[in-house]
């Protein structure tokens, strides 16, 4: 059953007839009422798969994850490759490409990014509507032709993040990547929106230092935090270094140097 904060009023809903038996199936799933009066938040199934929908005449627009078009796409194809931060923060470098596991995935844009560059990538989203987002995104991406590679090498996992890397079974990642929920003050409308949805569902992450400790004990090479640029570091061991941004900056936990 999904934990809802008592304000949010989830319910699912088909945005046609065709897409009615899906509907039931996520609702089914993720323990969530199909369509009510007096919600507040809607998952709609459509044409354009999965997505959520905040309620209400001043409401924003939907929130999906697409992989193939909008953002991604751009990102991918005109991002600045392995010259990006993120890139560099994880460190990827020549014939340097390592495992990647992104304990925060949310909808999985720095996931794909590292993807993209060839990283072989685990993610973990513990919000169950957030994963179904990203589920169903991924599920799209394999059925295109350019994208269908990418995502190939990006791995969804179920759970808490914190209890998955204590239990983790097999060979441990190289890196493990971080991007808690923080106040965040950005004022691009885009994350103006996908924060006004998440906020009430997700809020922020008190268990940050059990996370960030999580973390340490399992990555085998190092780990890495996004930050905003002005923000505390998390509470625990400091970093050994930041890679600084306009306006995140990725702290810098190392244990052992990556090599080709």
């Amino acid at each position: 059953m999904i934990e809802q904060p008592a304000a949010c009023r989830i319910h699912v809903e088909a945005l046609s007839t065709a897409f009615q038996v899906q509907a039931e199936q996520w609702a089914e799933r993720l323990e969530l009422p199909l369509q009510v009066a007096d919600g507040e938040f809607a998952l709609q199934v459509g044409e354009h798969g999965l997505q959520l929908q905040q309620l209400g005449p001043d409401a924003p627009g939907p929130v999906r994850v697409d992989f193939v078009e909008g953002g991604a796409a751009h990102r991918r194809l005109f991002g600045g490759g392995t010259g990006q931060m993120i890139a560099k923060a994880v460190g990827i470098a020549q014939g340097v490409r390592p495992r990647v596991l992104d304990a925060t995935a949310g909808l999985g844009k720095d996931a794909f990014v590292l993807a993209s560059l060839g990283c072989e990538m685990s993610l973990i989203e513990r919000q169950p509507l957030i994963g179904a987002l990203l589920e169903d995104g991924l599920a799209r991406g394999a059925e295109d032709f350019e994208v269908a590679s990418i995502v190939a090498r990006m791995r969804l996992l179920k759970g808490n993040s914190i209890e998955v890397m204590r239990n983790w079974q097999g060979e441990p990642p190289q890196v493990i990547y971080l991007d808690p929920m923080f106040p965040h003050r950005e004022k691009t409308a885009l994350v103006k929106k996908e924060m006004r949805l998440f906020r009430p569902l997700v809020g922020d992450d008190p268990d940050a230092p059990a996370l960030l400790e999580a973390a340490l004990a399992l990555a085998s090479h190092r780990v890495v935090v996004k930050r905003p640029r002005k923000a505390p570091c998390i509470a625990g061991p400091k970093p050994s270094h930041a890679l600084d941004g306009k306006s995140s900056r990725y702290d810098i936990y190392p244990k052992k140097a990556l090599k080709p």
